[in-house]
Formats: structure tokens, C-alpha cells, sequence
């Protein structure tokens, strides 16, 4: 029988969030669920299922707020019984410069409202990590009015090839294993 991974991609919901930074994590789910349309689940998150190889990946976003993120993934993972070693986050990373990306295993939520929900509904920050870079803001501008903000020109000139080789690696993750996905996509 297939693995299960669980796949979760931080944002907010509503249009008015959709194309912003703080959904990046989001964005890269609509090209790894294929055009499938996500259907709602009792968990409050919105899932698609789609095959990756010989591993199959539930992807997963919150109707809830990024602050929120949680308990859904929680019980999205208690209810599929998903270990915590098959467990995949996306989020925006303002620590690393745009189009830069960064795998890893654990650690801090570094000030993130999704990460630290999700670690603290999971009760462990070992869960794998998928970082999308969005830069700081340049002047005096609040990061928080920043990551809801949406892609500058400049970088929606490079924005889909960004979100491509967050999918793809998210397949290489998944299929190759940690090492080997860290050394053909970090940055």
C-alpha cells in the first residue's frame, strides 16, 4: 500500500489573501493538486489527493487563518493517521530572499503564526519544512503589512518558476528523502 504524505500549505483564505506572500505556501498546493478542485473535510481544512510516484499526497489548506492552522492539521493528520516523519509544511520565510528556498526537519517557528500553531497543536516542530523566501521589506515597512501584501512586478516575473521548484520540491522530499532533496534545492 502507498504512503500517505500530508502536505500542508500555509495563507489565508478569501480572495483578498490569494496572491499575496503570506499564501505562497498555497500557491505552490494549486500546482501540486493538478487542477483538482479541494473538497472541504470535517477538519476545517480543504483536501486534494493526488499521486506522486508510488506515495500519495493529501494536500491540505485551512478555511481558519494562518493563526489557526493547528488543530486542523492535527486532526487532519490523527484522521488519516499520517506520522509526524510524513508531515510537510510550505510557508513564506522572511529570513531568506525572494526565490530563494530552503528544506529542513524541525526547528523554531522564528515569529511564523502558522508554525508556531501547528507546533503547538502537533506538540513537536519535527515535522519537514518546505521555506519559500519572500525577502524583508526594504524601509520601515511592518512585516506583517509586508507578507500580506502581493508579489511585487519584479517578482511575479519569476513568481511561477519559484512555485514550480516548490512543488518540485516537494516531490524530491518526498520520494529521494531529505539529504538528497536539500542538495538539488537549497539555496
Amino acid at each position: 500500500m502507498a504512503n500517505r504524505w500530508l502536505v500542508v500549505g500555509l495563507g489565508n483564505p478569501g480572495p483578498e489573501y490569494e496572491k499575496t506572500r503570506h499564501n505562497i505556501g498555497q500557491l505552490v498546493l494549486n500546482l501540486l493538486s493538478e487542477n483538482q478542485k479541494f473538497s472541504s473535510h470535517k477538519s476545517r481544512m480543504e483536501i486534494s489527493e493526488v499521486k506522486c510516484s508510488s506515495e500519495n499526497l493529501l494536500l491540505a489548506k485551512s478555511l481558519g487563518y494562518m493563526n489557526e492552522y493547528g488543530a486542523p492539521t492535527r486532526a487532519l493528520a490523527d484522521f488519516y493517521k499520517i506520522p509526524l516523519e510524513q508531515i510537510i509544511v510550505i510557508h513564506d520565510e522572511l529570513d531568506l530572499p525572494f526565490n530563494n528556498l530552503r528544506i529542513k526537519l524541525g526547528g523554531g517557528d522564528n515569529g511564523h503564526n502558522g508554525l508556531k500553531s501547528i507546533t503547538a497543536s502537533l506538540g513537536s516542530s519535527e515535522y519537514f519544512r518546505i521555506r519559500m523566501g519572500i525577502g524583508r521589506p526594504i524601509g520601515g515597512q511592518d512585516p506583517a503589512d509586508f507578507v500580506l501584501k502581493q508579489f511585487s512586478k519584479e517578482e511575479k516575473q519569476s513568481l511561477s518558476e519559484f512555485l514550480k521548484r516548490g512543488a518540485a520540491a516537494v516531490e524530491s522530499l518526498v520520494l529521494n528523502g531529505l539529504d538528497k532533496a536539500q542538495t538539488n534545492f537549497n539555496d
